[in-house]
């Protein structure tokens, strides 16, 4: 990967966990990423020009906000199942959760947030696009640009030639580039859910126990036989959409991305050489904030 991109994801993980600005990780929905408040001062007046993203995932809810140079600034992420294969399926719990995290970030920011840019999974029907939206502007968003989930990834990533491949908690979305420029996308059911669902059957488990377990990434070794199965039917998923597409390179994001080995697996299933960048789990939150102008 990009070193420079490798670099901007690393710098915004260390700062999300704290140890940048010297904040203190409070429960694992907590994340702030940004300058250390000495170098740069996110209450300035004059910030106020930034660039918000929000991504309404199966499994994760992720506000993130970029200065006027579209640098991290700051942001705020909660696990929650509103979301179901791409469609909202709880409007108040998303609405009362969204707003819950704006405020958060405006506290911390010390000015309102007032646009947002939001995503959808590619081949959801229009209505469904129309609720996330409306979700986010009933959060208090003005919202003007939605877009798919694996454009928005290559908003950070710059894949020129490739496919990008979000595999978030109920979907796999996946966009083929050429030259930059998207010419086909798709999406299936099948994600970070399924494979929490696996593990619950076969360690008998209740399913928030098998995805604390699943997130654990000393037990990825002793999982990875479990859900394997699934990361092939990833990978199958992605063969066949990338068939008629002759595809160089696989970009995996998203939080399922960050299971270890399933990118050797969606290689094995596609025979493409598949690649993660770092922190797969912030690319698209940070790609569609890009959008927000």
């Amino acid at each position: 990967m990009n070193p420079e991109l490798d670099a901007f994801l690393t710098k915004a993980q260390k700062v999300m966990v704290g140890e940048l600005n010297g904040l203190s990780p409070q429960q694992e929905s907590k994340v702030y990423f940004g300058l250390p408040a000495e170098d740069h001062d996110p209450w300035s007046k004059h910030q106020r020009r930034v660039h918000v993203g929000v991504d309404l995932g199966t499994a994760y809810t992720v506000l993130a906000v970029l200065d006027e140079q579209m640098q991290p600034l700051a942001g705020e992420y909660r696990f929650a199942q509103i979301v179901r294969d791409g469609l909202v399926v709880d409007f108040h719990g998303a609405i009362s959760l969204l707003r819950e995290l704006k405020q958060n970030v405006e506290d911390w920011l010390g000015f309102e947030l007032a646009t947002a840019a939001t995503t959808y999974p590619p081949g959801v029907p229009a209505t469904e696009v129309r609720a996330t939206r409306h979700v986010v502007e009933a959060a208090g968003f003005e919202v003007e640009h939605v877009v798919d989930e694996p454009t928005a990834a290559n908003s950070v990533l710059q894949v020129e030639n490739g496919a990008v491949v979000d595999v978030g908690g109920g979907t796999t979305g996946i966009a083929i580039f050429r030259a930059g420029e998207v010419i086909y996308t798709a999406d299936e059911p099948t994600g970070g859910t399924h494979f929490s669902l696996v593990i619950a059957g076969a360690l008998k488990l209740e399913f928030e126990q098998a995805e604390a377990l699943k997130k654990d990434t000393r037990q990825h070794r002793r999982l990875f036989p479990v859900v394997r199965p699934v990361m092939e039917k990833v990978g199958t998923i992605v063969a066949r959409h990338i068939a008629a597409h002759p595809v160089e390179t696989i970009y995996l994001v998203g939080g399922t991305a960050c299971f270890s080995g399933i990118e050797r697996v969606v290689q094995e299933v596609t025979g493409v050489k598949t690649v993660i960048p770092g922190h797969p789990l912030f690319v698209t939150p940070l790609g569609v904030a890009m959008h927000d102008v």
